[in-house]
């Protein structure tokens, strides 16, 4: 993998501490809105999300660490159980959709013992446009999806996907060409 910007940060900060309550009662507060509220459920995710396209779609269990890096384009849809580790950005295109139960994670610990529980690192995520990721997929940190691709349900996602193709497997690897 490319060397892409690795961000440090230390578990149990105040304003770490601060914005993750944030990000957990904005979640709770949509996770418990009225199915019909489709007004008050996209007010709260323009609130949580750092930017928010037209039309976005998510439904409920949703989950994040702070929510203001995340940044998703116009119609953007994420099913039941979404999670998104944003311990840094996560960039989504316009015309998205995002399977139940995927996890899109940016965070990560340190392989030694002694350091895992004290900090982390986090990596950037990047979805392009038209992307459509299966349900149960899984997507690691770093990795830059490229516009239109597949990435079929029950992948999990290690390195970068190009433009126009399906991914499918543990770790995903190319099917076929769009």
């Amino acid at each position: 993998m490319k060397d892409k910007l690795k961000i440090h940060y230390k578990r149990g900060t105040k304003e770490l501490k601060r914005d993750n309550i944030r990000a957990h009662r904005l979640t709770q507060e949509f996770n418990n809105t009225d199915v019909e509220e489709f007004e008050r459920k996209e007010e709260i995710i323009r609130k949580l999300f750092g930017s928010v396209g037209d039309h976005p779609s998510l439904e409920h269990n949703f989950h994040c660490d702070l929510g203001y890096n995340i940044h998703v384009g116009d119609n953007f849809y994420a099913g039941y159980n979404c999670t998104i580790l944003d311990m840094t950005e996560v960039i989504i295109g316009d015309n998205c959709m995002i399977g139940p139960n995927v996890g899109i994670y940016t965070a990560s610990h340190s392989i030694e013992p002694k350091d895992r529980n004290k900090s982390g690192y986090a990596i950037p995520i990047k979805i392009g446009n038209n992307v459509w990721v299966g349900g149960s997929c899984t997507i690691l940190p770093g990795v830059t999806i490229g516009d239109n691709s597949i990435i079929a349900a029950g992948s999990v996602v290690i390195k970068d996907v190009p433009s126009n193709v399906i991914m499918a497997g543990n770790p995903a690897k190319k099917l076929k060409d769009i």
